[in-house]
This record gives structure tokens, C-alpha cells and sequence, in this order.
């Protein structure tokens, strides 16, 4: 039996991942590499097979506006750094993080990064979520809990999700003439 934080955890979790389930659904290729502005980040071919993301540190002010697959590569790259310190043994440095390459298969991946989350926090006490010590490793982790970061990946999902949905209704609303 799980203890009743994890549980109100993993609810959290399953109302975000709804959300995205519902922004994804019927999402193509080209509707996920839409740049909705010319300053945009987006993720690309590198050549070698692989999809790289933009990305500039510092990040540039103002911020470029991004693409759908931007935010699916940047929501597979925080969780699996995420997932990779708080259940794994360390997670690879962000340019090893590359997007699958479209649309289909970035949901599969995604659903699989959500699915490890969900099985970690199920075996969770609330010694486990009162510690830092899964957490220490991660660059926006130190001195938060376990608890802290599991309640922060379900906003941070939940804010990537609302991002997914305001591109797809931007480019829906700029394929239809207004009428």
C-alpha cells in the first residue's frame, strides 16, 4: 500500500499526463516543427541521424519562441535527467538528450519517461520523499526533497502541456482564414 503523499503524488501526475494525452492526440510531424515566430528554437537534424535542440547559455532575453517538438525534447530532457538521479544512477549531460525524430515516436518516449517516474514514486515512504539525497545531483534539485521534486515535475509537465496546447490552437487558428 502506498502512503497518502505519494498517492496525492501520483494523482497529480495522472491529471497532467491526462492533459498531455489529450494535446498530443492525432499530433503530426508538421504540426510539431511549426515555427510559430522567426525567432524560434526548434529541434533539427544534425546530420548523423540524430535531432538536436536548440539551446543558448545564457539563454538569450528575449527567450526565442519554440516549437512543439522544442517543448516534447525539452519536457524528454528535464525528466530524463530527473528520472535518471532520483531512480537511476545519474542521467547523460543535456546535448546526449536528443528527440526521437518525430512525432508518434516522441510520445512513446515521453510515455515511457512518465511511466518510470510513476513506478518510482510508487515505491516511495515518506522517509524517501522527506530526503534530499536522490536529489542532490540534479542542477535544480539541491536542498529540495524528493518530495519537492515530484511535485514540481506534475507543474512542470502541466506548464509544458499548456505550452503544447496554445501552439497547436495557434497553428490551427493561422490554418483557417478567419471567417
Amino acid at each position: 500500500m502506498t502512503v497518502a503523499r505519494v498517492d496525492l503524488l501520483i494523482r497529480q501526475l495522472d491529471i497532467a499526463w491526462s492533459l498531455f494525452e489529450y494535446h498530443v492526440k492525432d499530433l503530426d510531424d508538421r504540426v510539431c516543427l511549426w515555427e510559430p515566430a522567426s525567432h524560434c528554437w526548434t529541434v533539427r537534424p544534425d546530420g548523423q541521424g540524430r535531432w538536436i535542440a536548440d539551446w543558448e547559455v545564457p539563454e538569450p532575453d528575449p527567450v526565442p519562441a519554440v516549437t512543439i517538438g522544442w517543448v516534447t525534447w525539452h519536457i524528454g530532457f528535464w525528466w530524463t535527467t530527473t528520472l535518471g538521479h532520483c531512480f537511476g544512477s545519474g542521467a547523460p549531460e543535456r546535448e546526449a538528450i536528443t528527440w526521437p525524430g518525430g512525432a508518434a515516436a516522441t510520445v512513446d518516449w515521453l510515455g515511457g519517461l512518465r511511466d518510470g517516474w510513476r513506478a518510482g514514486l510508487l515505491e516511495l515512504t515518506d522517509a524517501d520523499l522527506d530526503s534530499a539525497g536522490r536529489t542532490a545531483g540534479l542542477p535544480w534539485g539541491q536542498d529540495q526533497t524528493l518530495a519537492d521534486i515530484a511535485g514540481w515535475v506534475s507543474v512542470e509537465l502541466t506548464k509544458n502541456v499548456a505550452e503544447i496546447g496554445l501552439l497547436r490552437n495557434l497553428h490551427g487558428a493561422r490554418s483557417h482564414p478567419a471567417g
